[in-house]
């Protein structure tokens, strides 16, 4: 089998990649962007490994050999499923192999937001703290977690665990579901207006689909609380960023906690780059998911999901 790994570097470069090298001849490459690229890369492949790449009829068409795609993520939204699946292209993904990460950072997020810590420990080292004559400072008023709402849209493994960790806050939980199909009883289900309505925190764990882009937006934003908290450790496109970036400078919501963005990385003609306040935006470059131990258990899930391919066995399939 011939197996290319099209973006190495997606996983770090400090977690190998050797298990994959014992089921196959493997060609690896740092990073692969272009349509152009994928194309020469994957011509004679078997197993293609991909994370963002675009993997459709243009950039496979040429590619008879491709049998499987395995992806080093959960998302596949890279993928053509409809070509693939036309074609006999197998697909995997890894599931569940940074929900803990995820949700940790979610409210890594929501408490560095809400307890203004970035303004603090500014306020400390730039010798504030020192020069002035009492013990304690709380100039940049913050608030509780415990008696809130906290809406989640997403009730799959990331948003239940968000869920258990907001109810151990002491936060009362409320979700939507998108599609109106979710099958969770553990929390309460509300309709979209109820939750932009009443979410005091409302984080944002769903794919990306027609269904999702889009979902905070103007008219969104408007009906939530002004004291309301924003977290988006999703996909970018599932908040417009330019309506986030004036709901934020003229007040309609408090802040903002952002893992992904629109487009990225981070361009400079996103407005929300010209926001420089840390206490009303937070944004990270994509890495809720990329501990150590997540990207581990990734490379190690898709060694398990190649293995059981060739050993004709199911795991993981999208398609």
């Amino acid at each position: 089998m011939k197996i290319v790994i099209l973006e190495r570097n997606s996983v770090g470069t400090d977690v190998p990649v050797d298990c994959i090298g014992e089921l196959g001849d493997v060609t690896v490459y740092r990073n692969t962007v272009t349509a152009e690229e994928v194309k020469e890369r994957i011509h004679d492949a078997d197993i293609v490994i991909a994370n963002k790449s675009p993997l459709n009829e243009e950039t496979l068409k040429d590619a008879a050999n491709v049998k499987l795609i395995c992806e080093f993520a959960t998302g596949y939204d890279n993928c053509d499923v409809e070509y693939c699946s036309r074609r006999g292209i197998r697909i995997a993904n890894v599931r569940d192999y940074c929900t803990g990460m995820v949700a940790q950072h979610t409210f890594a997020l929501a408490l560095a937001l809400s307890q203004k810590l970035i303004h603090y420990d500014n306020y400390v080292k730039s010798g504030e703290y020192s020069a002035q004559d009492r013990f304690s400072n709380f100039d940049l008023p913050f608030t509780e977690l415990e008696g809130k709402t906290w809406g989640i849209v997403g009730m799959g493994n990331i948003g239940k665990r968000v869920a258990k960790i907001a109810s151990a806050f002491g936060c009362r939980v409320i979700f939507y579901s998108i599609t109106g199909n979710s099958t969770c009883t553990e929390y309460q289900q509300v309709d979209r207006d109820t939750l932009f309505r009443e979410s005091d925190f409302l984080s944002l764990h769903c794919p990306l689909s027609s269904l999702s882009r889009n979902l905070i937006d103007s008219t969104a934003l408007k009906k939530m609380k002004r004291t309301a908290v924003l977290i988006n450790v999703a996909r970018g496109p599932v908040v417009n960023n330019a309506d986030l970036y004036e709901a934020l400078i003229s007040g309609e919501i408090a802040a903002a906690g952002l893992d992904v963005v629109e487009k990225e990385p981070l361009e400079e003609s996103n407005p929300l780059s010209r926001l420089k306040d840390s206490s009303r935006l937070i944004i990270t470059p994509h890495l809720a998911w990329a501990s150590v131990e997540a990207r581990t258990r990734c490379v190690e899930e898709a060694c398990e999901n190649i293995k059981a391919f060739l050993n004709g066995q199911e795991r993981n399939m999208v398609n």
